[in-house]
């Protein structure tokens, strides 16, 4: 056995698996607690006779993989000059990435702006507030493209720095150099038949599946997409345009898109950092789930495994169960699990989740005499 995140023995299944999560006890600053997430089994959901292993995105310190996204950019940014002391970030997002990057600019002493459509949970722009930056709230109608439309604008306005999480080369790089290596490592010598990764920016997708295909060919990538936003699995060709010098931002939103529940999964066009693993023809598969699915996959995992992720978690590993259903005996699947299901309090997900005392709930209570709460 080895030493898992803080210290105790990480084992999945019969043998121990050697994971990517050991931790130091002292840290310089936030910042560098970032990657060399754990991989952990699946054992009660997954079929018989086939291995099914997540990888925890949320043991990242602000809870998503977003957090090697941030610091991606941030140091890219650093690096070029783009960004100077004191300076202002400014990025479009659906919270996971407004999360991370508030995260790192307060560690590193920028200000941040956000630019975040209507139609995404309340609590992220209250996580994002609380880290000290400021949300601009864009209508729910205009989608992705509306919030990145107006983060351009405040960019080109008040000379802010633009993150370009879509499109810019830091993300999928920064997953080709951490995400994809923590998997080999966890995985050597050991079989791994799939691996299965949904996308919202794509970086995941195009840099760590770029340095898993190139070590082992033999690994099949599933690409997820959600039911009713199925813009890869649909041919049509997303439309860019030239912003600030830098072709690929999105010039218009994607016509096959339509709503989802599967928040920070597929924004309502094909960004440039996914479609570069796409023109690799780095999937070797696209499936498509239904929000529906994901959102009861999402609770299995909570009641039955003990991991507490939000509806993309839940989608990536509906497709990761359906893969290995079908799979052959002896087969490993290892799926990316995003973020935690704290993100998602006030969406479907919760809906059926009640603060107050169930029937059942009060019968327990009543069966001893003491400390009751009064009748409903």
């Amino acid at each position: 056995m080895i030493a898992g995140r803080v210290g105790r023995p990480l084992v999945c299944g019969a043998r121990p698996l050697t994971v990517s999560a050991t931790r130091h006890a002292i840290y310089e600053d936030i910042t560098k607690t970032i990657v060399k997430t754990p991989v952990v089994k699946i054992n009660r959901l997954a079929p018989e006779g086939v291995n099914v292993y997540a990888k925890l995105e949320y043991f990242n310190p602000l809870s998503s993989v977003k957090d090697r996204l941030a610091i991606a950019i941030i140091e890219a940014a650093e690096k070029s000059g783009e960004l100077k002391p004191g300076g202002t970030v400014v990025e479009a997002t659906s919270g996971n990435t407004g999360i991370a990057l508030a995260m790192v600019c307060a560690q590193r002493g920028y200000k941040f702006v956000a630019t975040m459509a209507a139609s995404f949970s309340i609590e992220r722009r209250k996580v994002m507030r609380m880290l000290g930056a400021q949300v601009i709230v864009t209508p729910a109608p205009l989608g992705g493209t509306g919030m990145v439309m107006k983060a351009e604008e405040l960019a080109e306005k008040h000379g802010w720095f633009l993150a370009r999480q879509f499109e810019t080369k830091a993300n999928a790089s920064y997953h080709a150099q951490t995400t994809g290596p923590e998997i080999l490592s966890d995985f050597a010598g050991r079989r791994l038949d799939y691996w299965v990764t949904g996308y919202g920016t794509g970086g995941t997708f195009s840099g760590a599946g770029r340095t898993i295909k190139a070590a082992r060919p033999d690994v099949k990538i599933v690409l997820a997409e959600p039911k009713g936003a199925s813009l890869v699995s649909s041919g049509v060709k997303q439309e860019r345009k030239e912003v600030m010098g830098t072709y690929g931002a999105p010039a218009v939103g994607h016509p096959e898109w339509k709503p989802h529940p599967i928040q920070g999964w597929t924004p309502n066009f094909i960004p440039l950092v996914a479609e570069e693993g796409l023109s690799t023809n780095l999937q070797d598969e696209v499936v498509i789930v239904d929000g529906v699915d994901a959102i009861k996959t999402a609770s299995a995992l909570a009641k039955q495994e003990g991991i507490f992720t939000g509806t993309s978690g839940g989608a990536t590993m509906r497709v990761a169960l359906d893969i290995a259903a079908k799979a052959p005996k002896g087969s490993t699947v290892l799926t990316m699990i995003p973020d935690t299901a704290e993100r998602y309090l006030s969406t479907p997900l919760f809906a059926d989740i009640d603060a107050e005392m169930d029937e059942a709930e009060v019968e327990i209570s009543q069966s001893t005499p003491n400390a009751q709460m009064p009748a409903p």
